[in-house]
């Protein structure tokens, strides 16, 4: 019989806190727990938010930042890694300078901008920062449509548009790109991924749940996208399986009340009810 010891696939998120637990740091580590990954953080600012809008940001000092990042990842090492809100242009350089040292391919990068109340997150002049620097070193970015505007200059109204954005967004095919369509208003919501990898686009689908309990499901797909890259799932693998969890986690957390705003996704769904 053999003695040795196992190992977890290991999950880094490097995101802002969100003291009513649906999305940020809280989510990410439900999320990465959820979907079999051991989850560690590096916390990039404190967010004073509940269910019903953020009332400030505190940002943790650029040089604490990187120590949490060099300590997790010189210790503990990562599979793959999240990257989710990052404030201002000075840390997402940082952030990129230090990941630089590790050779760690699976990177998914949520482009937070704006919070599910409509509170700004990113400084205005961080957004071609996050654009021009950080996007081409992720595998994946996993855009919402406001974001996809914002980094495109220009207005998504309809499904068919999505396709072609997506290749847009992947910056000459140097990252994959999982589109959300969740903004747009059609029964039948298609996410688009385009692997940049394999340049084929994989449709992935869900039926629209009407709910309010929407806070933090960017940051529970790119989690869960990160976990199972992690756990070894291939590009298109890795983007339906994830779609799958939040889609579940969604119609699940819609039977619950929490809050008085927009209220979690169930992370747990599939362990208590």
């Amino acid at each position: 019989m053999s003695n040795a010891k196992r190992t977890y696939k290991r999950a880094l998120t490097i995101a802002g806190s969100d003291p009513s637990g649906g999305a940020g740091i809280q989510a990410d580590l439900k999320t990465f727990s959820a979907c079999g990954c051991f989850g560690t953080s590096a916390i990039v600012a404190v967010v004073d938010e509940n269910t019903v809008g953020v009332t400030g940001v505190h940002p943790v000092p650029v040089e604490f930042v990187v120590g949490q990042i060099r300590s997790v990842l010189d210790d503990i090492g990562a599979d793959a890694i999240k990257i989710g809100m990052l404030h201002s242009s000075e840390l997402i350089r940082a952030v990129k300078e230090t990941l630089a040292h590790y050779a760690i391919r699976n990177i998914v990068l949520d482009p937070v901008m704006v919070a599910t109340s409509g509170d700004a997150l990113l400084q205005r002049d961080a957004v071609a920062t996050l654009r021009d620097e950080l996007i081409p070193c992720a595998r994946v970015i996993t855009p919402n449509i406001p974001e996809a505007e914002l980094l495109l200059g220009e207005r998504l109204t309809r499904q068919e548009e999505l396709p072609d954005a997506a290749r847009r967004l992947s910056r000459d095919g140097r990252v994959s790109v999982l589109l959300k369509a969740g903004h747009l208003q059609d029964d039948m919501l298609t996410d688009i991924f385009y692997n940049a990898e394999t340049d084929r686009i994989l449709p992935l689908r869900s039926p629209r749940v009407e709910t309010v309990n929407t806070h933090g499901t960017g940051c529970t797909l790119s989690s869960a996208f990160a976990a199972f890259l992690a756990r070894g799932f291939e590009l298109d693998e890795a983007a339906a399986r994830a779609k799958e969890y939040i889609a579940a986690a969604i119609a699940a957390g819609a039977r619950y009340e929490i809050g008085h705003g927009h209220g979690p996704v169930h992370h747990f769904f599939n362990f208590w009810e």
